[in-house]
Parts: structure tokens; C-alpha cells; sequence
């Protein structure tokens, strides 16, 4: 990042910029001199939500002030607003409303993460990358206080700070961080929900070699399970393996899978606990596997939202 100087200029504070919308303050910057944060991690799409808010900007105009801050050539870096600014520029704006503030790159990475954690929908890969920016930004200005707490002790207190912040638990944030370590093209399938967050966060302990390998397996034969994961994870530590031995082992490792029965008894006694008299085997069986439907519903959306 270039070295920020300039001017100072008092205007509104972060928390007030992310509050409700105003324009005391703001400046008319050309669209041209704002350039986005360096390793932003949120994505700007040309999706049906960026279709409205092209039409709406074409309608209305910019109505919340992006937040930029200046460099010592007399640029801006983006702060937040680089779905508005791709707006903009589309309508055809020559120049966008804004508030200029100056920060260090801490407080930019933490103000840049903090406002896009707003937004409605977010990847799982924008929110990995974006709470480990802000994890390593705490970290880096000295955000603890106990100067004597170990590297690994400071690791949980600032997941914990994190976490606060966006109502995650401090497990939960070190989940999310474990996905910055999956090669692209996994990632990628955890976006799209091919891959859970549960699955996604054992594969990252794997060497990029062997996701790489995990990838082209899917690829080529389809998707991988929990339990063939978990046999991989055997070998995270063995770097001798070839391509075609990591593959048998993921065939291997299903071939046990499928030959396992598991199959579950329920006398009369306890099945009459549940159900009344005139309940046919075939109506208990629908009503069981409706139950179990729902169980798997919400078993895989809190593996999610983990």
C-alpha cells in the first residue's frame, strides 16, 4: 500500500459513516481516482443484485457517500463502496460523493471488514479471507492487552474480539480462517455448496498437493464424503504418496463405507409410544422418514453456519 499523508480532514466517524446514510461532509471524487483495497476479499459480481443497484444509482444517484482515504498522490484508496463504485462507473458517473478519512492500514482493514460484514449475502470464501485480514489487523496494532499471553493465547483472544463483532463464536472464526488454506479450486465448490464448511475446513489440513489431487478426483469420478476425508486425513503427514495411491485410498475407503449395513430395530412396545393403533407399517416408515429429513435438514445448515 502506498504511504498515506495529506490534508486532515474532520469529517464523520466510521461508525457514524456505517450508521444511517448521511452526506454531511462528503466530497465529489472522479471515479477514476478511487482504486479498491488492496486483497479485497469481497467479491464484485454483475448479478441480479448489482442490476438493481445499477438501476437504482441511474434513478437516484449515489445516495451513501462511499468511504475512501487519501495516498500521498493524490488518489484514493477504496474503503467501502466497491459495488457502488462498479455501479457508478457502469451508469456512466464522471464523479461519486465521498467521505475522505485518513487511517493507518489497521484501521482500514478492520473499517473495510466491518462494513461489507453488513451486506446480506456473503461466500463463505469473502468471509474466510475478510475475518482473517481483520483477525491479523487486531493482532498487528496491539488490540490485547495482556502483553503476556502467549502467540497461540493471543490467537483465541483475537478470534474472540472478532467474533464479537460479526456474532460469531471464537470456533467458529478459526473454521472459517481454516478455509484460506484450500487451494482455489476447492474453494470455489464451497462457494457454490458442493463442498460443506465441515468437509472444507479437513481438506485444509491436507498439503496443496493432495487437494490438488482431491480436486482432480472429483472432477474426473465425483464428489468426495465426509468419511473418505476423514481417511485422508490419516496421511497429512505423508508426503510420499503418488496420485494413484491417494486415489485408491479414496476408492478404498467408499468400498467400506458401502459395505456397511446399518440397520435399526423398533419393537411394537416402543414404536406405540409414538404412534396409535391404526397406523399401518407403511404410514410409520413416512412419518420416520420425514422426521429423519428434517434432522438431516437441520444438521447440514448448522454444519454450515459453523
Amino acid at each position: 500500500m502506498a504511504n498515506r499523508v495529506g490534508k486532515k480532514i474532520k469529517l464523520a466517524s466510521i461508525d457514524e459513516l456505517l450508521g444511517a446514510p448521511s452526506t454531511e461532509g462528503t466530497v465529489d471524487i472522479d471515479v477514476r481516482a478511487i482504486y479498491p483495497f488492496e486483497n479485497h476479499p469481497f467479491k464484485v459480481l454483475d448479478d441480479d443484485r448489482m442490476e438493481d443497484l445499477v438501476e437504482s444509482i441511474r434513478e437516484n444517484g449515489v445516495i451513501t457517500p462511499v468511504l475512501v482515504r487519501p495516498d500521498d498522490e493524490g488518489t484514493y484508496e477504496m474503503i467501502s463502496g466497491h459495488r457502488r463504485l462498479h455501479a457508478a462507473k457502469r451508469v456512466g458517473l464522471q464523479k461519486i460523493p465521498a467521505i475522505v478519512k485518513e487511517m493507518t492500514n489497521d484501521d482500514a482493514v478492520v473499517a473495510m471488514v466491518d462494513s461489507n460484514m453488513q451486506r446480506e449475502e456473503i461466500l463463505p470464501s469473502e468471509r474466510a479471507y475478510s475475518l482473517k485480514m481483520k483477525m491479523d489487523a487486531m493482532n498487528h496494532r496491539g488490540s490485547r492487552t495482556d502483553l503476556s499471553l502467549s502467540p497461540e493465547e493471543t490467537k483465541i483472544h483475537s478470534a474472540e474480539a472478532v467474533g464479537e463483532t460479526v456474532g460469531l463464536k471464537r470456533a467458529q472464526v478459526h473454521r472459517y480462517i481454516r478455509l484460506t488454506f484450500l487451494i482455489p479450486r476447492l474453494l470455489e465448490q464451497v462457494d457454490e455448496g458442493l463442498i460443506s464448511i465441515g468437509m472444507a475446513v479437513e481438506l485444509s489440513y491436507l498439503s496443496k498437493t493432495y487437494q490438488e489431487w482431491i480436486a482432480d478426483y472429483m472432477f474426473e469420478k465425483g464428489m468426495v464424503t465426509m468419511e473418505q476425508v476423514m481417511e485422508l486425513r490419516n496421511y497429512r503427514d505423508d508426503s510420499t504418496l503418488t496420485k494413484d495411491q491417494l486415489f485408491e485410498i479414496i476408492a478404498s475407503s467408499k468400498a467400506v463405507h458401502e459395505k456397511k449395513k446399518t440397520r435399526v430395530i423398533l419393537n411394537d412396545k416402543e414404536l406405540s409410544r409414538y404412534f396409535p393403533p391404526e397406523y399401518t407399517n407403511a404410514m410409520i416408515a413416512k412419518v420416520i422418514n420425514g422426521l429423519l429429513e428434517q434432522w438431516k435438514r437441520e444438521r447440514d445448515s448448522k454444519e454450515n453456519a459453523e
